[in-house]
């Protein structure tokens, strides 16, 4: 189980539709927040308590940045949830260099960067007798790559790999990374892609009952939620 009353989390996207309703969850259970994105002003306009800093997941240096913010803001660290990414549509053949990077840089090497960069405030936090953790959100695609999204997709899958096998690692310092796999999700991610036009899309899943599942998993101590732990009730 881990506390979350007053424990210290760093939730990176925070305005995104949602890494906000994980945000405002966390925060009615009790924990002590920091808001990252890219925008002060949308950050603020959350009406979220917490520490606001912001940085641009492309530029290596700014993640660690951001980090080192947020643990300063706090004076430790005892969990990370990355809700940052972006997307992109359309067939693999059309896809320039610049969008596969901003793909790949955004949804798997920024989360990569985040965890490297935490390991040894989160590592801390396990020392003192907390229950530190670390969630990235690869999505349903990272389970069933899907054609029309298959840079997406390898984002994502890369980004599901990293976390398994660096959830090995850290088990010995006593760091839980947890990745979530909800399907296709109301969030407004898709109308916003950096590259394509989204197809037609069946209704998805409503973002405050995708971040309710997450943040329970948080509290219960789960290690991971593969897309049936997001299936609405029959």
């Amino acid at each position: 189980m881990t506390t979350l009353p007053g424990s210290v989390v760093l939730v990176v996207g925070a305005t995104g539709g949602l890494g906000r309703e994980i945000a405002r969850q966390l925060s009615a259970a009790g924990a002590t927040l920091v808001l990252a994105g890219r925008d002060a002003a949308r950050l603020e306009a959350l009406g979220i308590p917490g520490t606001i800093v912001t940085g641009d997941l492309t530029d290596a240096p700014a993640v660690d940045a951001l980090v080192a913010r947020a643990v300063l803001a706090n004076g430790g660290l005892d969990g990370v949830v990355n809700a940052a990414g972006v997307v992109a549509f359309g067939p693999a053949r059309t896809l320039t260099d610049a969008t596969l990077e901003e793909l790949f840089t955004v949804n798997a090497l920024a989360p990569i960067r985040l965890l490297r960069a935490a390991t040894d405030s989160l590592a801390a936090s396990a020392a003192a007798g907390r229950e530190p953790f670390f969630v990235t959100l690869s999505g349903v695609v990272s389970e069933s790559p899907t054609a029309g999204l298959a840079a997406y997709s390898a984002s994502k899958a890369a980004l599901a790999a990293f976390g398994q096998a660096a959830g090995r690692e850290l088990r010995r310092s006593g760091i839980r990374v947890m990745d979530a796999r909800p399907g296709h999700t109301e969030t407004g991610l898709a109308d916003h892609p950096i590259s394509g036009v989204a197809p037609a899309f069946p209704a998805g899943l409503h973002p405050g009952d995708v971040a309710a599942r997450i943040v329970a998993a948080i509290a219960a101590g789960e290690r991971d939620l593969p897309s049936s732990a997001f299936a609405p009730p029959a």
